[in-house]
């Protein structure tokens, strides 16, 4: 039986908190930094509290606690691969250190030795950071895979130029690598049909589900090879990152990291790694209460049904979309047609007139909203987005001075507001209040802020250091001394 997404759309720490403001008025946070991080799952974190209790480490059944981990990290592990549709005899789910950035420096180092006949690594121009990097270092050669449409309205992957690239290294590519959908416009690629180019070439699949997993049904039957995603932003902030992967391929590398859990026998002599899944990928002492909060965070998702979780996050994304391109002044990044190019709840923006980081600054401090801004370790894919207006910008800087070059550096990021299952109209609302207020009284706020480095802009009059607001050395005292 199902549970209605409204009886857990409240059980998130952290909705309540409340915060000072500019104006003098105390309330609570919109939270609209999910693409980041996400808020921890009540149930979930209780799960894992209640696993304290018999707490041990693994890698033993003869006490009670030790037979009580090992049960529970195994269930975390199962959890992992029911919830994104993996069978159990196909493929393994490894937990890895910090987040997806593990998960792919992880592959990518795996990975690099096998065929080497096949020197290519093709990765999309929208990924992250952590989906490209690893690629390129690790990599003997790589090439970008344009999108669809125009700056700034650019789409999904173009299937025309992934399937030019890889008919250009005929019987060379060894892996694609693409996101299932952008932690900056929450674009949605194609995965079914970029699964079904990319292995009618022979290679492979790595796809990066950060920014999906949490917001919609995935399914690794639709030709996935390689799934990477962040346990942090699938409400179970402190959880590990998670690869889920082929046992065959992973059979046929050496393990990334050795030590204590993943061998059979050692002497002066050899060691022989063993052939279980996962162990032979999980060197060490895991991080076993991680794993628990995470699995319970994923069991909880399945319970209420990532087809009602993806319904409700689409009906605010829409609203949103709609709201925002009503508004004189506002820029929205990526294709806005959601039948043409489907997104996940995440939209980058700017407002004209206004610095990125001027626009989170008042939004946070006036009305409790909090956005992320700059380029969200997506550099390549912001800048081209964002190129047609840095002409238009540039056309009015000194780019020959100082200030006009800092001016235009600036200009270089976006604001992104991006939802998750606890998201309500009324944290919508409030980002748009702060926006409405932006655009009738430009020169007022901006009058309030001074910039400092960095290009962060600071309050001329308000205030809140946060060590008043959280210090973990004073909530410890108090809490050694309550004992």
């Amino acid at each position: 039986m199902r549970i209605p997404v409204a009886s857990i759309q409240k059980r998130f720490i952290g909705l309540e908190t409340e915060y000072p403001r500019a104006d003098g008025r105390r309330g609570r946070r919109y939270y609209l930094d999910s693409a980041a991080s996400s808020l921890m799952l009540q149930p979930a974190w209780e799960t894992a509290d209640a696993f304290l209790r018999h707490y041990a480490n693994t890698h033993s059944l003869l006490h009670f606690g030790a037979r009580i981990a090992t049960h529970a990290y195994r269930w975390a592990h199962e959890r992992v691969l029911a919830f994104v549709g993996a069978d159990p005899r196909r493929y393994t789910c490894v937990f890895v250190g910090s987040g997806s950035t593990a998960g792919f420096n992880h592959l990518a180092r795996s990975l690099a030795g096998l065929r080497p006949e096949r020197p290519w690594v093709l990765v999309s121009d929208m990924e992250h950071h952590s989906n490209d990097l690893p690629h390129r270092k690790h990599a003997q050669q790589i090439e970008h895979v344009r999108l669809s449409g125009a700056a700034p309205a650019l789409g999904a992957l173009d299937l025309e130029a992934l399937q030019k690239a890889l008919a250009a290294h005929p019987s060379g590519v060894k892996y694609v690598a693409v996101t299932a959908a952008s932690n900056v416009t929450g674009i949605v690629n194609p995965l079914r049909a970029i699964a079904e180019v990319v292995h009618r070439h022979g290679a492979w699949l790595l796809v990066d589900g950060a920014q999906f997993v949490a917001h919609a049904p995935f399914r690794m039957d639709e030709g996935i090879d390689f799934l990477v995603f962040s346990g942090h932003k699938v409400y179970a902030p402190g959880s590990p990152g998670v690869i889920v992967g082929t046992r065959d391929l992973l059979a046929q590398v050496e393990p990334d990291a050795v030590g204590g859990g993943m061998v059979d026998d050692v002497s002066f002599e050899r060691y022989a790694v063993t052939a279980q899944f996962p162990e032979r990928e999980e060197a060490g002492t895991p991080n076993i209460v991680g794993a628990v909060l995470l699995g319970a965070a994923l069991e909880s998702l399945m319970q209420v049904g990532m087809e009602a979780v993806q319904a409700h996050e689409q009906t605010l994304a829409a609203s949103l979309l709609d709201a925002l391109a009503a508004r004189p002044g506002v820029r929205v990044y990526g294709d806005t047609d959601l039948r043409r190019t489907p997104r996940v709840g995440t939209v980058a923006f700017n407002l004209r007139g206004f610095d990125h980081a001027l626009v989170a600054a008042v939004l946070n401090d006036y009305f409790g909203v909090a956005v992320r801004n700059a380029c969200f370790c997506a550099h390549p894919y912001v800048r081209e987005m964002l190129k047609p207006e840095l002409w238009e910008v540039g056309d009015d800087l000194d780019l020959d001075s100082a200030d006009g070059l800092a001016a235009l550096d600036r200009r270089k990021g976006m604001v992104r507001a991006s939802l998750g299952l606890y998201t309500a109209q009324a944290d919508i609302d409030a980002l748009l209040t702060g926006i409405d207020a932006l655009i009738a009284d430009p020169a007022g706020f901006s009058a309030s802020y001074e910039q400092v480095e960095e290009g962060w802009y600071r309050h001329r009059r308000f205030s809140a250091p946060v060590q008043s607001l959280f210090d973990p050395g004073e909530e410890l005292r108090r809490r050694m001394a309550a004992a």
